[in-house]
């Protein structure tokens, strides 16, 4: 029985996405149902990226603006979550007064016992953390939620400290989740009417590398694509110095594999990458892509850089342009390094200018805009498959997403959502393509 309302915003990566819905599901024991109004809600949780300054700086602005909620009697009980709750801890109880609860990544388990404490009014900050197995055990499952597309986390944590990354800091060191563990997760999922899943972990490519128990995350794949009623399978986020040669197979020997990897480059300079501490070149980026693309002609690339790292010299980022040449990422997530506190690029130094940065990222957004042109472009008048998931924006639409990761609006009954069917395609636009059901 709902007698409470709980509003989430989520900040940053799929991994925080996949927590927020697991934050839902634990809170509904307690009463709680989800709204998209932070006015009505008897709890506001804030679910928080810091692996950006940017982010985490929208983070504190969103927090200053929540004080309303706890003027003029209001008792909405206020939470952080994620990574901000983690680098920070109770140091933000402490700026905060008007902040109940920080939890931090490894301790989701203890939220529906804090909430409890906070409805008494006692504030609690939990940011421990767990680097053993007991974490995996400790691991929230998600129930009563059904959906054609469901994230499965199969790790958590990093360990490739890569100099201005703070995921070590605030998501620990990797641990992979128990295979049995996980397909006994997607069997339950397919049981349940899903689709399609996606296996999710900061760097899922190095699941199973500690346990010669456990498969490769390779052999994961393929045992995941065995399960019945389960139709398409996607991964992500892969860090390029562990994508195998059994990896790249299966791009061409499992039909079930999508057509589309997130493939984060960073930069396309030997002398960056080195000062990234990213543990490849780019010639050996390359390689990996160009094996990729001979396996499997039709797959697309999206991926990550970074502009104006320090040290970044003018040849170096004409390298970053050239590697993207090379590639045409479908879309890519580009940002201005911003230094983040702990971790060894915040020691460099950073002579770069404002203006020379956003020069930078103004001129690889806009090569990147051709590209994601040019490529959809290509699509038009081709046919593709097609999961619909439900309506369109449009009367009468139906909308799904493509094996390559497109979305695709087309005229259709809503009978149709759930099912695989082949769509032609008719219109591109940048982030989305316009069909018409085949016959």
């Amino acid at each position: 029985m709902f007698d409470k309302l709980l509003y989430i915003e989520t900040f940053g990566c799929q991994m925080n996405v996949n927590d927020s819905e697991r934050i839902v599901s634990m809170l509904a024991d307690l009463g709680y149902a989800p709204t998209n109004e932070a006015a009505a809600a008897d709890m506001i949780l804030l679910n928080t990226c810091s692996v950006r300054g940017g982010a985490e700086e929208k983070v504190y602005r969103r927090l200053a603006n929540l004080r309303i909620y706890k003027r003029d009697g209001k008792q909405q009980i206020i939470a952080v979550g994620g990574c901000v709750a983690q680098q920070e801890g109770e140091e933000l109880l402490r700026k905060l007064p008007y902040l109940d609860l920080v939890i931090g990544t490894h301790n989701l388990h203890l939220l529906p016992d804090m909430v409890r404490c906070a409805e008494r009014g006692e504030r609690r900050s939990e940011t421990s953390f767990i680097d053993n197995e007991q974490r995996l055990d400790l691991f929230p499952s998600i129930k009563g939620e059904s959906r054609l597309s469901r994230f499965v986390t199969v790790m958590q944590g990093c360990d490739n400290f890569c100099s201005y990354c703070i995921v070590p800091y605030v998501r620990g060191r990797e641990i992979s989740r128990r295979s049995a563990d996980i397909l006994a997760e997607v069997r339950q999922l397919a049981d349940e009417g899903v689709r399609e899943v996606i296996l999710l972990g900061q760097n899922v490519n190095s699941y199973g590398l500690k346990s010669a128990d456990e498969p490769s995350f390779a052999g994961l794949i393929r045992q995941v694509a065995e399960v019945a009623g389960i139709e398409r399978v996607r991964f992500t986020t892969s860090h390029p110095k562990d994508m195998s040669d059994e990896l790249i197979a299966c791009f061409a020997d499992v039909p079930k594999l999508s057509g589309q990897i997130h493939l984060p480059a960073q930069s396309g300079s030997d002398a960056v990458l080195k000062l990234m501490g990213r543990g490849y070149t780019r010639d050996s980026y390359l390689d990996r892509v160009r094996k990729l693309k001979a396996i499997r002609p039709d797959l697309v690339f999206t991926g990550d850089i970074i502009v104006g790292f320090p040290g970044e010299t003018d040849a170096d980022f004409e390298q970053t342009l050239s590697l993207m040449e090379e590639v045409r990422y479908i879309d890519l997530f580009s940002f201005v390094y911003s230094p983040r506190p702990g971790t060894k690029a915040a020691e460099l130094n950073d002579d770069l200018t404002k203006a020379v940065k956003m020069a930078r990222l103004d001129r690889l957004m806009e090569l990147q805009r051709r590209h994601t042109r040019e490529i959809c472009h290509t699509y038009v008048g081709s046919v593709m498959s097609v999961l619909v998931e439900g309506e369109g924006r449009l009367v009468g639409q139906v909308s799904g997403k493509a094996d390559n990761g497109r979305i695709v609006n087309f005229t259709g009954d809503c009978s149709l959502i759930g099912t695989f069917v082949n769509v032609t395609i008719t219109k591109a636009y940048p982030n989305s393509l316009l069909g018409e059901l085949s016959n």
